[in-house]
């Protein structure tokens, strides 16, 4: 994935992108890495340089350091490149089109989020009915106790931590390699999708997780609306109705413009 910040959105998809939203009234909206590219954040197979396909300095790719098999044996492993990660990405702030989503958030009767971003823009722009598949890199707790924290960033923390009230090594509230997934954000995605939804937004993702792809799919199933925004190919670019290749940012604004050229008129 990539920003395409040089792809313009093409008016055609657009168009029938607002046509979609201007007719629901719950929207479900799927983010990955492409949705916070425009932040200046690098997508999973460039994050600070770490993941070139091959095997790290410690003679390990990057999906065995950040594991939860990885996380047991050598924390400081694992916490190296969380580490670094988290520099890579310090200082950015959520772009237009997260704030497009909050913005929507409050338009339309019911707006849902689901991101595997662990970056928290969502929140900081604005959404509040965010469902974080994959956790918050900023929320740390401890693997003993029951210690929690909310940094906004690794600065001044050593790594690894250590739980200021027992001692034991602290982690992220993350999804590594080889975990499952957090089971309140799992039963809250099923109670969402239960109620169903008019139209499901695919934006930035490659949907290769199938608990990603599949509410496009149940969407399509029931005659809802779907669109995606990316600007290459992924798992769902067959599926869905509306195809937009162009990066979220561009794509996002252009619907809201769109949106607002058809309540004015």
């Amino acid at each position: 994935m990539s920003a395409g910040s040089a792809v313009r959105p093409d008016p055609e998809g657009v168009e029938a992108a607002v046509r979609i939203l201007g007719r629901a009234t719950s929207v479900l909206f799927i983010t990955g890495a492409g949705m916070s590219a425009d932040s200046g954040l690098p997508t999973y197979r460039g994050v600070g340089g770490l993941y070139d396909g091959g095997a790290l300095e410690e003679g390990l790719p990057i999906e065995m350091l950040l594991s939860g098999s990885t996380f047991a044996r050598r924390p400081d492993l694992t916490w190296k490149y969380l580490g670094a990660i988290e520099r890579a990405c310090r200082g950015a702030r959520p772009n237009r089109g997260h704030e497009i989503l909050a913005l929507l958030e409050k338009r339309l009767p019911r707006a849902v989020v689901l991101t595997q971003n662990v970056d928290g823009f969502h929140r900081r722009a604005g959404s509040t009915e965010v469902i974080e598949i994959h956790g918050n890199l900023h929320d740390l707790r401890c693997t003993s106790c029951r210690w929690r924290d909310r940094v906004a960033d690794y600065e001044g923390v050593t790594l690894p931590p250590a739980c200021p009230a027992c001692g034991r090594v602290v982690r992220p509230a993350v999804v590594l390699f080889g975990e499952m997934l957090p089971d309140e954000a799992v039963r809250r995605l099923e109670k969402e999708l239960a109620r169903g939804f008019d139209a499901v937004f695919s934006i930035g993702t490659t949907s290769v997780f199938p608990y990603i792809s599949a509410p496009i799919s149940i969407a399509r199933s029931s005659g809802k609306g779907t669109v995606e925004i990316n600007p290459g190919e992924t798992e769902v670019s067959d599926l869905v109705d509306v195809r937009i290749r162009a990066g979220a940012k561009d794509a996002l604004e252009a619907i809201w413009t769109g949106l607002g050229k058809g309540a004015a008129g």
